[in-house]
């Protein structure tokens, strides 16, 4: 016996059309309620008078699709699904099947192959969550979003380290990328110098509410008491000089789309390192352009305004990006900024004198007064980490320290020792009292509260 099945849009045909069948209604309205035509509908009539309900069944479930894949490129795309390609999501592989294979399959082919495989899919989808949508910025360099994002980024068998990023608001392009052990000070430093002295100044940066970038301790020196206002951080100072806002979002959706960027490196970055055997840092940086001008190619979009509105770097930008200390100089010239010292120039004494000593992303240290540069040293011969000395609003000669009030003394007995109530404790000598009832109703004995 031939069986057969009937989609949901079919199930209910066998009903309308018997009833037509019986005279109970008209062509018509049996078209109006299929949403057919009259002659559409007269055919279905011959069908299920000749073959019952089997009949309505569409005549090509269960035949294979006449535009199937054929089995040697079906083959290829298992093959290389399973050996080279191995990890990549459904897009990305279609990519590299059209341009490194000649294969023309479409996403979805690849996808209905991948699960017949019994592959599970890279990420899993979530429903979209209901925000209100911010409007991207119209021109290049209105906005830039920055952020790090730590992970394995050389495979699983590697430790995970830091990757900093920055992403045009206006067109999700990359702008800058940087490797790094943690999000640090010299990190965002670099981030900064490859994104300035590439594409120039912008109006403003969205990032989060690191405590690098702003920030969110309680204390005031004096001198911010004066002024009303806290200090920057290291790195806000060097954006306040050079006339870029900063804006710190307080979720991660509201810089969506670095945020989608990470999810997106993550899975396209890894396997293309992956695909081309590189398993160092430095080998990795050396490739980061040749990925950033294939991805704003592939996933970059024109702004709004096409004219942008970055500002170019001031000459004297490795200057503004440094930390910054205010020193008293000793009597023999000398500035201290931890182990190093600067030597000044002995024209003349500068004893006594309060002097700001910058400490420069190549590790030289400048000293300045009067807003000119008195000294300087060489960078260091080894490798150099641009790492705070200290706070911005840590001068010692300025700064107070509120002091913390003592607690007032107990007026009432304790009740617990820490970790276990006492047997003075309210709530022990409730329990006991119960416990007593109980014994005395019941006739037996119950442990009780220790």
């Amino acid at each position: 016996m031939e069986t057969f099945t009937l989609s949901r849009r079919e199930l209910h045909r066998p009903g309308l059309l018997k009833a037509l069948c019986a005279g109970r209604v008209t062509t018509r309205q049996v078209a109006n309620a299929l949403a057919l035509s009259l002659r559409q509908t007269r055919r279905l009539r011959r069908r299920f008078e000749r073959a019952g309900a089997a009949g309505l069944a569409h005549r090509s479930r269960g035949r294979p699709s006449p535009r199937r894949l054929d089995i040697a490129t079906r083959e290829a795309i298992t093959e290389l699904m399973t050996t080279r390609y191995v990890g990549f999501n459904d897009r990305h592989l279609t990519e590299k099947l059209q341009e490194q294979h000649g294969l023309r399959v479409s996403r979805e082919s690849v996808r209905r192959l991948r699960r017949e495989l019994g592959v599970a899919p890279r990420h899993r989808r979530r429903p979209p969550s209901g925000r209100r949508r911010r409007t991207p910025e119209a021109a290049r360099g209105a906005m830039v979003q920055i952020d790090g994002s730590p992970f394995a980024w050389l495979g699983a068998q590697h430790p995970p380290f830091m990757l900093l990023g920055a992403i045009d608001d206006a067109t999700s392009e990359i702008l800058a990328l940087q490797f790094r052990p943690a999000e640090d000070v010299h990190g965002y430093t670099a981030l900064f110098q490859q994104l300035f002295t590439t594409h120039g100044l912008p109006l403003a940066l969205y990032g989060d509410r690191l405590n690098l970038l702003v920030r969110n301790d309680r204390h005031w020196s004096v001198a911010e008491e004066l002024a009303g206002t806290q200090f920057p951080t290291h790195l806000g100072r060097m954006l306040q000089d050079l006339g870029i806002a900063y804006i710190a979002a307080r979720s991660p959706q509201a810089k969506g789309r670095v945020e989608r960027l990470w999810a997106t490196l993550q899975d396209r970055l890894v396997s293309e390192l992956r695909l081309r055997g590189i398993t160092t840092v430095a080998a990795a940086t050396a490739y980061l352009p040749e990925f950033i001008a294939d991805f704003n190619r592939r996933f970059g979009r024109p702004p709004a305004v096409s004219q942008p509105v970055w500002r170019r770097a001031p000459a004297d930008l490795p200057l503004v990006l440094s930390c910054r200390y205010r020193r008293v100089v000793a009597r023999d010239n000398t500035v201290h900024v931890g182990p190093r010292w600067v030597q000044l120039p002995a024209r003349r004494s500068y004893a006594r004198l309060t002097v700001e000593v910058r400490e420069l992303l190549d590790g030289r240290l400048v000293v300045l007064h009067d807003g000119l540069l008195r000294a300087q040293t060489p960078p260091p011969l080894g490798a150099f980490v641009l790492k705070p000395r200290q706070a911005p609003n840590a001068d010692r000669r300025l700064s107070r320290r509120r002091p913390t009030p003592a607690p007032p003394p107990r007026t009432t007995p304790p009740t617990h020792t820490g970790r276990r109530p006492l047997p003075t404790h309210p709530w022990v000598r409730a329990n006991d009292r119960s416990v007593r009832l109980r014994e005395l109703k019941t006739g037996r004995t119950f442990s009780r509260s220790r």
